[in-house]
């Protein structure tokens, strides 16, 4: 039986295919002020090395727009125009050559006022993407008491998409996001069954800093992917973005969806462990930034966890008594100093195709 982001019909944003089984996309937002045009440009370069793929800017204001319009034409990324409260500003950022559009219709100026930016977005040949937050639902849904916070957010995303099919436009995406994870995780299940056929972006938002924001969107974003409910995805961060796209590939390959870069295995240490392992560990995990490579590198404390229990991993260590064991797949390479460890770890990732 196909998975629920399987049945989802195929939007492109620019060059990058979203929905209809598309790898799970990995987006992020800037977070400069958009007059700010080297400094944006520059931050789009580095999230784009770190692994994204679909970039989001806030375009706040009509001065903004000739910024904007530099910055769209220079980015190596698609460029998605993130929209609050102007109708206008819509339309003229489509017209000036953003990927797609993020609006959310219930403050934008309600349904009558999305029909111009329907018809901008279908001119310039661009999807939209529909974002229901909890925090800004219709008065009207909001106050009813017979529903649940993620049945009020599924029954508005599912009622803008209604709306937009009556205008002929089904080139959409739909995020509806709370800041916890159960209202996420129950709304987004309520969306993959009431709208199977459109693109779902996911999220938790508003998730706190980094640490707070890493296990509440690995716990909440984790489940919806295991279970094939998601087609692209922030995690978002308070701190930078680049952080957001190595969490997201980081996720992605633990749940053996996606890997691009290495996964470190390490174990937690004991009474038995000889050598400095967490200084070893974070040692290797600094230096794993630089390396793109979908590998399995493994930093074991002692012998009881390594080579054996880490025979999978493409390269390791375990470490014994003031040395280490290199080991592949299992095997002894070489036995090195415990000062050597580090070099001679990366010397073996980088023989590794």
């Amino acid at each position: 039986m196909p998975k629920p982001n399987e049945r989802t019909r195929r939007v492109m944003v620019g060059n990058v295919a979203l929905g209809a089984g598309a790898p799970c996309v990995v987006q992020s937002m800037l977070n400069l002020p958009l007059s700010d045009v080297a400094g944006n440009l520059a931050q789009i370069e580095r999230v784009a090395q770190a692994g994204c793929e679909l970039i989001r800017i806030a375009v706040p204001n009509k001065a903004s727009l000739d910024d904007f319009e530099e910055i769209v034409r220079k980015s190596p990324l698609p460029v998605v125009a993130d929209i609050h409260f102007s109708a206008e500003l819509a339309i003229e950022a489509a017209r000036r050559g953003a990927a797609k559009l993020r609006i959310n219709p219930g403050n934008i100026g309600g349904l009558d006022a999305t029909i111009p930016v329907i018809d901008a977005a279908r001119e310039a040949g661009i999807p939209i993407r529909i974002g229901v937050n909890a925090g800004s639902l219709d008065a009207e849904l909001a106050n009813r008491e017979d529903l649940s916070l993620p049945e009020k957010l599924a029954a508005s995303a599912e009622g803008y998409v209604r709306f937009f099919e009556e205008q002929g436009f089904t080139d959409v995406v739909v995020s509806a996001k709370a800041h916890d994870v159960p209202t996420t995780v129950a709304t987004y299940r309520l969306l993959s069954e009431r709208i199977p056929e459109v693109p779902l972006h996911i999220g938790v938002t508003e998730a706190g800093t980094l640490f707070q924001g890493l296990v509440k969107s690995a716990s909440g974003l984790g489940i919806l992917l295991e279970q094939g409910i998601g087609d692209t995805m922030r995690i978002s961060l308070t701190d930078d973005p680049v952080e957001e796209i190595r969490a997201c590939w980081c996720l992605l390959g633990s749940l053996g969806l996606r890997r691009r870069d290495p996964e470190l295995v390490s174990c937690p240490t004991c009474g038995r462990c000889k050598v400095d392992l967490i200084a070893l560990a974070q040692q290797v995990e600094e230096r794993l930034r630089d390396v793109h490579k979908p590998i399995q590198v493994a930093v074991m404390g002692c012998v009881v966890n390594g080579p054996g229990e880490a025979a999978d991993a493409d390269i390791g260590v375990a470490c014994g008594d003031g040395s280490g064991i290199i080991f592949a797949h299992g095997e002894t390479l070489r036995k090195v100093s415990e000062a050597d460890i580090l070099e001679a770890l990366f010397e073996e990732i980088e023989k590794v195709q």
